[in-house]
């Protein structure tokens, strides 16, 4: 009579240990991911009190990026900035400023996000007052010299008032167009005496 529990013992033996070496084996591999840091969200520059500028072909400041306060993030090339002043020069006609409580610059900074308090203050000129609309949200392209959003906008100059859903802003030919919803009241300026 054969004794089946002393036959099987090196089998259940082996089979152990082969499961704690395919365990052992997926628990190394595991540990072979790269943790360099490029997968995470974490900053590496900060930068307080900034100015940066973007000059045109001529030498001429196009327009300039001030901030109290950026966070830079490598893995994706983006910064947050708090407070963000972006103002735009032109050539012939009133610079234009927008501001807004955050923002977020793409990696070549051709794209600015914004949001929280944001509004955009075109100067006042010989033939015209200064102009303000405020919205939540704007998407500037500075390069372009274009803005949107799909957001309320509500927009003074003087006494007169627009208010409406959506945006686009054209700098280059100084347009603004609101897309819907649109309600306001324009009231004359007075002659100067």
């Amino acid at each position: 009579m054969k004794h089946w529990p002393s036959q099987l013992f090196p089998v259940i033996v082996l089979a152990i240990l082969a499961g704690l070496s395919f365990w052992l084996q997926s628990t190394v591999d595991r540990g072979d991911t790269n943790n360099d840091g490029k997968l995470r969200h974490d900053p590496d520059a900060i930068a307080e009190n900034f100015t940066v500028r973007r000059f045109d072909q001529n030498g001429q400041v196009k327009y300039r990026l001030t901030a109290p306060y950026l966070v830079h993030f490598p893995d994706d090339d983006t910064s947050e900035v708090k407070s963000p002043t972006l103002t735009s020069y032109r050539t012939e006609g009133a610079q234009v400023v927008v501001t807004g409580d955050h923002a977020k610059v793409t990696a070549k900074g051709e794209t600015v996000y914004l949001w929280d308090n944001v509004s955009v203050t075109r100067a006042a000129t010989a033939d015209s007052l200064e102009m303000v609309a405020r919205m939540p949200d704007l998407t500037a392209q500075p390069e372009a010299g274009i803005a949107f959003t799909s957001s309320p906008v509500e927009i003074t100059q003087g006494q007169s008032w627009l208010k409406g859903t959506g945006l686009h802003l054209d700098n280059n030919t100084s347009t603004l167009v609101l897309q819907s919803q649109v309600r306001g009241l324009y009231i004359r300026p007075r002659a100067a005496p």
